[in-house]
């Protein structure tokens, strides 16, 4: 088979699939990338058999059909030092040929007969939402699940997928992000569905959904997902294990409510993190009249006193956090957003609102007596 692409496209493709290619496996050929090729078209696909994708090629230039192991690491090393424009490759049997400019390599290729497979999408009834909404819900949420937990509810991301919304939810047990966007459907399906999405399948996602604007198609099975957008289709096995009922966690009630702006808020949390350590990351988040002050104190390390105004008129509250939680949530916004907290007391779970679409609740440190 031989094949041209333009260098900049080939490696875009390559790094979007990429991400499911497994670095330690007692299968050695999962580290590879298979190329389909029918005349005109490319297909690339990869897998850990949890995980899988398949990703079109645009702008290739072939006469060719036929199917080819590519070694993931090595050619994503070759195109990232390559200087030119055009990216030959020459498929036999068993050699990879790779032409750039005056550089050329030749690489053995395995069997692609031994790779396993990654269905296209064919789902007839699916629900649908918006690229740019999935990617918005995807990476206000994903930080907040367990990243230590990857076989177990945690460790993932909860879709809830309804005709009119979906409902996406993440939690590491001591905080919750919870993000709402609009949905449809494609097809007769009228009915509401709950799957737990693993944090990789959905950080690959939202790192391929940064094109152009898509609809994007999802069809939940009982133990997997395809997700299906543009000229990509993602498939990933479900999360086991029951996820936590979120909704309880949402405080009903907040008393107190105070605005503020995400920048210069994000800006005075940043700087509480300074005088913080491994054994003391607790910041005081103090409000009083008119003013929010950020105190932390770490033996060893210091302590920092950081002001910013606010419009605030009621009783003294002071509670204290992790910074690194307010941080995560303030870093997936636009600095020009405003937000409000609403707050309890001390001792109880703020939550953090942009709209009514997206709520960050967090657990207060309990104080050293």
């Amino acid at each position: 088979m031989q094949l041209t692409f333009r260098r900049e496209v080939l490696a875009s493709a390559l790094q979007a699939v990429a991400g499911v290619v497994p670095a330690r496996t007692p299968k050695d050929i999962l580290k590879n990338t298979k190329l389909v090729v029918e005349p005109g078209h490319a297909t690339l696909m990869a897998t850990d058999t949890e995980i899988g994708i398949r990703y079109e090629v645009p702008e290739v230039e072939t006469a060719s059909s036929g199917e080819a192991l590519l070694p993931t690491a090595r050619l994503t090393q070759i195109l990232r030092e390559v200087t030119s424009d055009q990216i030959y490759l020459d498929v036999s049997e068993d050699i990879l040929e790779v032409k750039a400019g005056q550089s050329q390599f030749r690489l053995p290729v395995e069997d692609p007969r031994e790779f396993p497979d990654v269905v296209p999408f064919n789902a007839t009834e699916c629900y649908s939402v918006s690229s740019s909404a999935l990617r918005q819900a995807i990476r206000r949420v994903i930080f907040s699940a367990d990243d230590e937990s990857a076989r177990y509810a945690l460790g993932g991301i909860l879709l809830e997928l309804s005709p009119q919304q979906i409902v996406l939810a993440a939690t590491d047990s001591r905080r919750l992000a919870v993000m709402e966007t609009v949905s449809g459907t494609n097809g007769n399906l009228q009915e509401k569905q709950s799957i737990v999405v693993p944090r990789k399948a959905m950080s690959m996602l939202e790192k391929t959904l940064g094109g152009e604007e898509s609809e994007v198609l999802i069809a939940a099975g009982d133990h997997d997902v395809m997700v299906h957008y543009g000229g990509c289709v993602i498939y990933s096995r479900l999360v086991e294990g029951r996820f936590p009922n979120f909704r309880d966690v949402l405080p009903t009630e907040t008393p107190v409510s105070i605005e503020l702006v995400a920048g210069p808020f994000h800006n005075v949390v940043r700087q509480s993190q300074i005088v913080t350590s491994d054994e003391s990351r607790g910041v005081d988040f103090v409000f009083t009249e008119g003013l929010l002050t950020l105190v932390s104190r770490a033996a060893d390390v210091g302590n920092s006193r950081i002001e910013l105004p606010i419009e605030y008129s009621g009783a003294e509250i002071a509670i204290m956090f992790d910074p690194r939680f307010i941080s995560d949530f303030l870093r997936v916004l636009e600095p020009e957003t405003s937000l409000r907290i609403g707050l309890i007391g001390g001792e109880d779970p703020a939550v953090f609102m942009t709209g009514e679409d997206y709520k960050y609740v967090v657990m207060p440190l309990a104080r050293e007596a």
